[in-house]
């Protein structure tokens, strides 16, 4: 998915229903945390010494565990409410908002990516657990 295609979303009524149960909060959560989740990983290969990627463009796996890690960093232990109360439960619910906004013409892809590669990046329960917030809030 890549970020430099992201406009103001055209028609929101219609992104909503053809997503799913999805607050439009949450669609701005994807898309605050697909900017995060990019420059994550341009930092990452810089400071790596890996050559700098041509595209800004990430695969879902990547845009799922970015935003695993950017929900923790902006709602810290209420991160799991938080998603809840979006009904993003699962990695598959970030790979639906991402093709809603993908078929509205507000994100790219290319040939290779498919909603699939969402399908069980993480296990939620696991990954928001209260230990495991602990520890990854205190390494920020």
């Amino acid at each position: 998915m890549d970020p430099s295609d992201l406009t103001d979303l055209p028609d929101w009524p219609a992104i909503l229903a053809a997503a799913g149960p999805y607050p439009i909060e949450a669609f701005q959560f994807v898309q605050d945390g697909l900017g995060h989740t990019v420059d994550r990983v341009l930092q990452h290969a810089h400071s790596g010494g890996m050559a700098m990627p041509d595209s800004r463009h990430i695969s879902g796996q990547q845009l799922s565990l970015g935003l695993r890690d950017f929900a923790i960093e902006r709602y810290g232990m209420l991160a799991p409410a938080v998603l809840r109360h979006w009904n993003v439960l699962r990695t598959e619910d970030f790979g639906r908002i991402v093709y809603a906004m993908i078929e509205a013409g507000c994100l790219s892809k290319t040939a290779e990516d498919s909603i699939t590669d969402f399908a069980s990046v993480f296990d939620f329960e696991e990954a928001f657990s209260p230990s495991q917030l602990s520890t990854r809030i205190g390494r920020e």
